[in-house]
C-alpha cells in the first residue's frame, strides 16, 4: 500500500449516548439529521450530516463524563451561526453563547447526555 493512500479522510465520528432510541430521535428531531444505518445488536445509529463524515451514535452502559478541555467533539458547519443558534433554542436545545471574531462565529450546544457539539460559521 502506498503511504499516500493509507488514510482517505474521516468516515464517521462516534458520540457515546446512554439511550440510543431517545438520542437517535433527539438528533433527528432537533438537528434534522437522518439515519443511514442502524445496528440493533451493537446499539448504534449512523446519521447523515450532509457531508462526507457521518455521525455515529453508540450506546454505552458507562457514565458519560464531559470535559470541554479534554473531550473531542464534532463541529458542524453552518452558513449563519446566529440563525442556527436561534433555531436550536426554539427546538429546546441547550446552547451556549454566540462567539464571533473577524474569521468565525460559533457556539456550543449539548445533546441529551450533555455531549458537547459545536456549530461554526466561517466569515468570508
Amino acid at each position: 500500500m502506498n503511504e499516500n493512500n493509507l488514510l482517505q479522510g474521516i468516515d464517521t465520528i462516534i458520540v457515546r449516548v446512554t439511550n440510543i432510541e431517545k438520542s437517535s430521535s433527539w438528533y433527528q428531531e432537533k438537528l434534522g439529521l437522518t439515519p443511514v444505518w442502524e445496528d440493533n445488536n451493537l446499539n448504534l445509529v449512523v446519521l447523515d450530516t450532509k457531508s462526507p463524515t457521518s455521525l455515529t451514535l453508540w450506546e454505552t452502559d458507562q457514565p458519560i463524563t464531559v470535559n470541554k478541555k479534554t473531550t473531542t467533539y464534532p463541529i458542524f458547519k453552518t452558513i449563519n451561526a446566529a440563525d442556527a443558534r436561534d433555531q436550536l433554542l426554539k427546538n429546546d436545545v441547550k446552547v451556549g453563547e454566540l462567539s464571533c471574531d473577524e474569521s468565525i462565529c460559533s457556539f456550543l450546544f449539548f445533546d441529551l447526555d450533555g455531549n458537547i457539539l459545536e456549530a461554526c460559521q466561517v466569515i468570508q
